[in-house]
């Protein structure tokens, strides 16, 4: 049956910013569709979240036939797409002298060609978006979009690459009423932050000390970042990104 409400389809949605956003998305009166891998955590996102709702759907990013077929699912089963949430992500931290060729171009594809796939799929249904404001994409960036993290070259190298897909999106399809803008977060507490700092690969004291609000931001206060670009709230923004770090990347006072 084709949706009434706005539909998003938010990538890595069982968790962390992703499913912030869908709760977010949801509150505003909008349907969520979860894509996600893991299977067990999107059970367990669409019972927190209703089912009536959210969906999950089972998509790889880095598989062109699994987006084009989670995207034909929600054209068949809600008839609309009018966000597409791009926060499917990893990080690995590695060396860069040390880094193989498969981990570099992994991550990689994982946030970069996965948003570009993803956004690609939807398309045509956001192009008929009937949300008010038209179709939107919100891609996740980063602070590591703007400067150099030592031992993420992978990640740096893809988020700074999501800033220029973003644009160059923004300039293609804002003729056909598709927005395209990015979301670029500090740290964030999120599962993925607590294993890093867990095993040791990441240290949040210099992190907290280096931001001028002295704290992590939570996945609510993302995911309000990125409801905001993603509706008519930000009706004439196109093609930017917006930095929620809590000052991290101004802080001047490192002299």
């Amino acid at each position: 049956m084709s949706s009434t409400r706005p539909v998003a389809l938010i990538t890595g949605g069982a968790s962390g910013i992703g499913y912030a956003f869908a709760r977010r998305w949801i509150a505003d009166g909008g349907f969520a569709v979860l894509a996600d891998l893991d299977e067990h955590r999107l059970a367990e996102a669409v019972t927190a979240l209703g089912p009536q709702y959210s969906r999950g759907t089972i998509c790889d990013v880095t598989d062109s036939a699994s987006v084009d077929a989670a995207v034909a699912g929600i054209d068949g089963a809600e008839g609309r797409v009018d966000t597409v949430f791009n926060s499917a992500g990893i990080a690995r931290p590695q060396p860069s002298d040390r880094i193989t060729d498969e981990a570099f171009s992994l991550l990689l594809d994982i946030h970069v060609t996965g948003a570009m796939r993803v956004s690609r799929a939807a398309y045509p249904l956001l192009c008929e978006s009937g949300m008010e404001g038209g179709g939107t994409i919100v891609n996740v960036a980063s602070v590591a979009t703007f400067v150099g993290m030592p031992g993420r070259a992978s990640y740096t190298s893809a988020k700074a690459a999501i800033g220029g897909l973003t644009r160059t999106l923004a300039v293609e399809w804002g003729s056909r009423g598709v927005r395209v803008n990015a979301v670029a977060p500090g740290y964030v507490r999120t599962a993925l932050t607590d294993a890093l700092i867990a095993e040791g690969r990441l240290d949040a004291a210099p992190i907290l000390s280096r931001t001028p609000l002295a704290r992590f931001a939570s996945p609510e206060e993302i995911a309000e970042a990125a409801h905001f670009l993603a509706t008519r709230a930000s009706s004439f923004v196109n093609g930017h990104t917006l930095v929620v770090d809590g000052g991290l990347t101004i802080g001047g006072d490192w002299y």
